[in-house]
Order: C-alpha cells, then sequence, then structure tokens
C-alpha cells in the first residue's frame, strides 16, 4: 500500500473507532474532564495518531490497545458508582477553599492553587471582592462553585428606593505572605503603615498571612491567616 494512501484510510479508521469510543463514554469527557478523562483521552488520541502514520505494526493492535483504554474507563465508572471510597479514590473530593469567608489555605495547597489562582477564579464568577463571597468549592472538574454571602444576593438598590452605589476594587496588600509594594503604592500608604495595620512588628510576621487586602471605602485591613 502507498505510504500516502495508509495515512488517509487509517487515519479516517482511527478517527471512526474515537469517534464510537467517546460516544460510548459519554459528554463526560467534555463537559467534566477529571484526571482519569485526561489519561486516557490523551492516550487514546496517542495511539490514533500512532496508527495512522506508522505502517510496520498491524493495525488491529492498535484497535486493541484503544478498546482496553475503553474498557478501564468503564469498568472504573461502574466500580465508582458502586461505592464512595472508590469513586473518592478515583475521581477525587470537592475541596473547600473559602468557607464562611475565612480562605482555607491547607485546601488551597492541596489544590495546587495559589491566593492568585483562587482571586481569579472568583473573578471568573463575577465576584471582585472576598467580602461577597461565602464559600468558594474547587470541583472535581477543575471549576469552582461560589455561594455568595447574604449581603452580596441581588437585593437591588432600585428595588428598595435606593441610587446604586458606586463600586471601587480592594487592593491585596498581602498575597501568599508577601507585601505588594504595587498595590501599597495605589493606595498611597507605606510598609511601616501596613505592618501597624496587621499587628505585626516587621516582615518575617508577614509569612504567616495568606492573604491582606485593603478597601479605601471603610478604609479596612482584612486578613486571612494561612
Amino acid at each position: 500500500m502507498h505510504p500516502v494512501l495508509h495515512v488517509v484510510i487509517y487515519s479516517i479508521s482511527s478517527f471512526l473507532f474515537l469517534f464510537v469510543v467517546t460516544k460510548i463514554m459519554g459528554k463526560k469527557q467534555i463537559a467534566q474532564l477529571s484526571f482519569l478523562d485526561y489519561v486516557i483521552g490523551i492516550s487514546m488520541g496517542s495511539i490514533a495518531a500512532e496508527m495512522a502514520t506508522d505502517p510496520e505494526r498491524p493495525y488491529y493492535h492498535f484497535f486493541i490497545a484503544m478498546a482496553i483504554y475503553l474498557i478501564l474507563d468503564v469498568s472504573l465508572t461502574l466500580l465508582a458508582r458502586k461505592g464512595s471510597l472508590l469513586k473518592k479514590f478515583i475521581r477525587g473530593r470537592p475541596l473547600i477553599l473559602v468557607e464562611q469567608g475565612k480562605i482555607h489555605y491547607r485546601n488551597l495547597m492541596r489544590s495546587k492553587l495559589d491566593i492568585n489562582d483562587l482571586l481569579s477564579l472568583c473573578r471568573a464568577k463575577g465576584y471582585f471582592d472576598l467580602r461577597d463571597v461565602s464559600y468558594v468549592i474547587f470541583e472535581t472538574s477543575g471549576e469552582v462553585s461560589v455561594l455568595p454571602s447574604p449581603e452580596a444576593l441581588p437585593a437591588r438598590s432600585v428595588e428598595v428606593g435606593g441610587t446604586p452605589s458606586s463600586s471601587s476594587l480592594s487592593k491585596d496588600v498581602v498575597v501568599d505572605g508577601k507585601l505588594v509594594e504595587g498595590a501599597l503604592d495605589q493606595i498611597g500608604k507605606t510598609r511601616e503603615w501596613l505592618l501597624a495595620r496587621l499587628g505585626v512588628e516587621n516582615e518575617k510576621h508577614v509569612k504567616s498571612i495568606a492573604l491582606a487586602t485593603y478597601y479605601e471605602d471603610t478604609d479596612e485591613v482584612r486578613v486571612h491567616e494561612k
């Protein structure tokens, strides 16, 4: 067989086989990509690509390898449904990153995230201020679920006869135990002022702080310990 014809035929064959496999595995491969789905997905994709370009090996070897990955995925999924412990081991479990407005720094580290990642995920959900957040849960799919605080629920000022207040961004002056010089410059404060507001003597004690945020509207510094 001509090499080009081989690539065409086996590319189409591997594509059709992966299409069938994806249908069997279900939409979770796209909508809820877990670690297991990721490993199986890239492995099967690699096998399919090698099948299309390697004319030396028998084609059925590649089909067998992909079928084995399919069987493993389906088997582990069925087993996980029968036992919660096995499900937690295979899929993991959700981690509470923020509870009642307090950051769980240990869970944050376990999820391989840092403070900047947490703040970015909250902003992506529309929450620019941690005061507006009661719970942040890191789901097994890699997404975050955010429960707003009661004060942040949509009790609109126009509904109670008031006028909307202007919004202002808070400034994170300490992140992961380090002073943020740029934020201090923006709010016109010094290191000495911040250390005094934090109630610490020197910068060594700042390392125990996960996040400190300055709110200009109330002149408040809110601290989250590690």
